[in-house]
Formats: structure tokens, C-alpha cells, sequence
């Protein structure tokens, strides 16, 4: 009925809706609000045909219209919202796109900060000037980090290597790499000014070492002698992060770390999560200090997913989303509402692959917007946690890890210690490059107008996933955090050789700073 009522009006007004506009306002029961829409987005776009693409493109003017509906006609604005993904958020003032709200450097929670800026997405087509911008600002901003270490004594630019010159030192980025017939390792680097070829004898032990395990267009620091054809590698100097205090809170609390839940999956580990949130509330025996939890970090693949890797669809136990959502919300919704849960995506979560990763989409993820106690970043992120007056908190950089791999299968030294399963060793290496990805094909990014993936800021604690390994370490004084999984073995997960790590937990004491691994399994 109400369907053949909205065609009927379409028709004396001259307006043509596609199919799957006609259905969400014909599922909404509402069918004067949904005239009334029609009519004033029409007036609004001067458009007679309209369609999904209408309502993305109009959503400012779609915003003031639906601000002006009553109040009880907040049904179909849900429906708007979730069906349209429009991410609108309606007050009694004013309605305005959520991405516009987040557009701050810094979201303040209680005890929680968001410090990392929202990624400042192209909007247009991207072109190959934007990954060479990408890069020039890439080394721009490296070369500031280097040029800060007191070993690159005599820089000069690699144009400005005249004769033979002797003691000099280059910061560039590495083109190539290979082993000459002789064995020695000759690469190539490239500044602003020009490119020169740079060698390292294999009979320099250590520096050969260095030099194997350098990253295609990784950022580094050179010390050597030579001319402009070819340079001599005395010493290569890496940006790596380095924090120099171990803080401790004034204030006893607990922050905990995890992820790769695969909610969704039939192999996800249900009961062990259940007894893991009893764990939270306080309702198993001996756990008193449950009390001091204020933290609990979710770093990626909340959900399982759906089409992410060939025949998923047998292992799900729901098949879309917006479900997997659901469900996920009905189980973090069970923890006591004073623990803050900061959740950033993964490669399973139904946003982009490319990095950096936009908060987890509305569209599917509205249960979990619908928690007050959670906070949405994206990936990778900057959160700090825990500050009181005269102490200014943690710095946790989350980052879910899709690069691993990658360095794990191509690096040398991470190859030998089988890093997959060693995860803090990938780890440390890409704090050592300060760069979550350094090398142009080890991850799917946006060339974004500032680099996202450079550890501008060192932090605390560096938490991640993604590889299903738990591990706890520390690199340069950083907390290194590595996050188990909550989904038993995968036939996918076999074939490659994965022995994940189930329900382990790590937890950690801001005051003490001691850490401990609680085990679900």
C-alpha cells in the first residue's frame, strides 16, 4: 500500500525513483514524511530522477531538510542513515556530517585523548603527482629526524659532491638494492637534489649487516666518502625512535590490549570472550583488582568480515556485516560502562584497505556507535590515556599491522627469526625506520597529504595485531605490545603455516608499570 502511495505522488509531482530509494521509503511506514522528503529533496537538487548518487552528493542540503522534520519522524532518518550510509547526526540545532565533527586535531574523552589529526583524504581522483608529492613529504619530514642526530656530522646534499670528498655524510632514500657479483651490497638513494649510487663492503661485518636489512624507500643516514658517480658506506644511521623516560602514573590504573576478535566467524572463541567480560566485571574469583580497569583497547577485526579471503562464507556464522556488528555490539555492550573501550579497524571491519583506515562505517557499525563507552579511532592512531594534573598520560600508537607480512617475508634478519611468529621483531624494526610502512608496496595507502604512517611523535606504548601472536617487549624504552586472537584455527590460517595465539590478554599497571598476560583459553 504504501509503496503504490508513493508511486501515485511520483507521478502527479513528475518525479522517477530508483528501485532502492522507492524501497526505503516504502519499508519505512511513513509515507507523508517520505512525499514530503521527496519533494523538497527535489526542489533542493532541481532533479526529477532520484537516486542514491542525489542523496550522496546533496548531503548538506539533505541535512537541513531532515533537521526540519518533527521529531517523531526519527525513524526514517535512522533508516536514512544506516540504508544510505549519510553519517548525519541530527541535534536540535544544527545537523552536520560527522566527518566535518572529527576534522580536530585532538578528541577529548574522559582520561582519553585522540591526539592523531583525522587523515586528510585527496576527495578526487588520485594521480601519480599525489604519490610524488606523497614522497617528497615523506622525506622532508625524515630528514628533520635525521638531521637531529649528532652522528651526521658534514651534511651535505648529494648535488653538492664535488671531487672526492672525504668524511661527508647524505640523507636519502633508498631506490634499489642488490648484491654485486663480488658480494658486496650496492644500493641506490636519492635526495632532493639528485641520486648516487652507495656501496658496502662485505667484508664490514656489521655495516654489511645494517645495510641487508635496509627497506626499499626507506629514509636513512649515510656516513661515507666517494664522488658523484659512486659513495663508500662508512656507517648507515637509522631515524629510529627513541624514548628516554618510562613514565608512571600518580594514579593506580589498568589498561588492557586486544583485538582480531572475528566476531561473525563460527570459529569465533564465544565462551572464552564471555568469561573474558566476566572477567571485566569482576564476577570471577580473585580478581579484586578488576576495580582499577579504565582501558581496554580493541587494535582491529572486530568482525570478522565478509569476501576476505577465498570460500569465507563457510566459516561465517552471519553473512553480512551489519550483523556481525550486532553481535558485536550485544557482547562489548555486557562491560561495565566506567571502562573506556577505544577501538580502531582492521582489514576485516568493512572499511577500505587502504591505509590510513577511516573510523569503522556507520552505515554497518552503528551498534557500536550506540555504546557510550566506546571511542572510534582510525588506523593507524595516536590515543593517549591516563592523564592527571602534572602528568601528562600515555601515548599509545595503535596500528592494526597489515604491513607485517610483508617485512616479515623480505627482510633478512626477519626471515631468519621467523618473524611471523616473533612479531616484536617486526616491530622493532619499523620503530628503528620510525615508519609503519616503509616500503611502497608493503601496504595498500592513500597518498594522503601528510604521511601518517611516520612515528612523528614517540609514544609510550605501541600496541598492534593483526599476525595473532601475542608478545610483550620493549624497544628503545617503548612498551611493544603485540595482540593474540579470539578465533581458533582457520584452514586459510594453515595453509600459510599461522600458529595464532587464543584469549591472550595482556594488562598493564600505569602506576608500576608492571605488565602480565592473562590467558582465556
Amino acid at each position: 500500500m504504501e509503496t503504490k502511495e508513493i508511486l501515485k505522488f511520483c507521478l502527479e509531482k513528475g518525479f522517477l525513483l530508483d528501485k532502492d530509494i522507492l524501497a526505503l521509503f516504502s519499508e519505512s511506514n511513513d509515507v507523508e514524511t517520505s512525499k514530503r522528503l521527496i519533494e523538497d529533496i527535489g526542489q533542493q537538487t532541481q532533479k526529477k530522477i532520484i537516486t542514491k548518487k542525489i542523496f550522496y552528493e546533496n548531503k548538506d542540503q539533505l541535512s537541513r531538510i531532515l533537521l526540519d522534520l518533527p521529531k517523531d519522524n526519527h525513524k526514517l532518518i535512522e533508516s536514512l542513515k544506516i540504508q544510505l550510509g549519510l553519517s548525519i547526526e541530527i541535534s536540535k540545532e544544527v545537523a552536520i556530517p560527522i566527518q566535518q565533527e572529527t576534522q580536530k586535531d585532538v578528541q577529548q574523552f574522559e582520561n582519553v585523548k585522540i591526539v592523531s589529526a583525522v587523515p586528510n583524504y585527496l576527495g578526487r581522483k588520485i594521480e601519480v603527482k599525489d604519490f610524488v608529492n606523497y614522497f617528497r613529504n615523506r622525506f622532508t619530514e625524515m630528514k628533520k629526524i635525521l638531521q637531529e642526530r649528532n652522528q651526521l656530522s658534514n651534511l651535505v646534499s648529494i648535488d653538492k659532491i664535488y671531487g672526492n670528498r672525504q668524511g661527508i655524510s647524505l640523507i636519502g632514500i633508498v631506490l634499489n638494492k642488490r648484491v654485486t657479483k663480488n658480494g658486496n651490497i650496492l644500493f641506490e638513494i636519492e635526495d632532493m637534489t639528485g641520486k648516487v649510487l652507495a656501496l658496502v663492503n662485505k667484508n664490514k661485518q656489521e655495516l654489511y649487516n645494517k645495510a641487508d636489512e635496509l627497506a626499499l624507500d626507506a629514509v636513512v643516514g649515510l656516513k661515507c666518502s666517494g664522488n658523484r658517480e659512486i659513495v663508500y658506506i662508512n656507517d648507515i644511521i637509522f631515524p629510529e625512535a627513541i624514548l628516554f623516560e618510562r613514565k608512571k602514573s600518580p594514579v593506580e590504573e589498568l589498561a588492557l590490549f586486544t583485538g582480531d576478535l572475528h566476531i561473525g566467524s563460527k570459529k569465533f572463541l564465544e565462551e572464552n570472550f564471555l568469561r573474558f567480560i566476566d572477567y571485566l566485571n569482576g564476577k570471577l574469583p580473585n580478581t579484586q583488582e578488576t576495580n582499577k580497569i579504565k582501558y581496554l583497547f580493541l587494535v582491529g577485526d572486530i568482525i570478522t568480515g565478509v569476501g576476505n579471503y577465498p570460500a569465507q562464507e563457510k566459516d561465517l556464522a552471519f553473512t553480512d556485516l551489519e550483523s556481525q556488528f550486532e553481535k558485536a555490539a550485544e557482547l562489548l555492550g555486557k562491560i561495565r560502562q566506567n571502562i573506556k573501550i577505544i577501538i580502531s579497524p582492521g582489514n576485516h571491519d568493512g572499511v577500505r584497505l587502504m591505509e590510513p583506515q577511516p573510523f569503522l562505517d556507520e552505515k554497518y557499525a552503528w551498534p557500536l556507535y550506540n555504546l557510550k563507552n566506546v571511542i572510534l579511532t582510525a588506523n593507524p592512531a595516536m590515543v593517549n590515556i591516563g592523564a592527571q594534573k602534572n602528568f601528562p598520560g600515555f601515548d599509545v600508537l595503535t596500528y592494526h599491522g597489515f604491513s607485517y607480512t610483508y617485512y616479515a617475508n623480505n627482510i633478512g634478519s626477519l626471515m631468519q627469526e621467523k618473524a611471523m611468529n616473533n612479531p616484536e621483531k617486526i616491530i622493532a624494526y619499523l620503530l628503528k625506520n620510525r615508519h609503519l610502512a616503509p616500503t611502497h608496496s608493503s601496504v595498500q595507502y592513500s597518498p594522503t597529504t601528510e604521511d601518517v604512517h611516520i612515528v612523528k611523535k614517540i609514544p609510550d606504548i605501541f600496541f598492534s595485531g593483526h599476525v595473532h601472536k601475542s608478545a610483550v617487549s620493549y624497544f628503545n624504552n617503548i612498551l611493544t605490545i603485540s595482540g593474540s586472537c579470539w578465533e581458533s584455527m582457520t584452514a586459510y590460517q594453515e595453509k600459510f603455516g599461522n600458529t595464532p595465539d587464543h584469549c591472550k590478554v595482556p594488562i598493564f599497571n600505569l602506576k608500576t608499570r608492571a605488565i602480565k598476560i592473562l590467558d582465556f583459553e
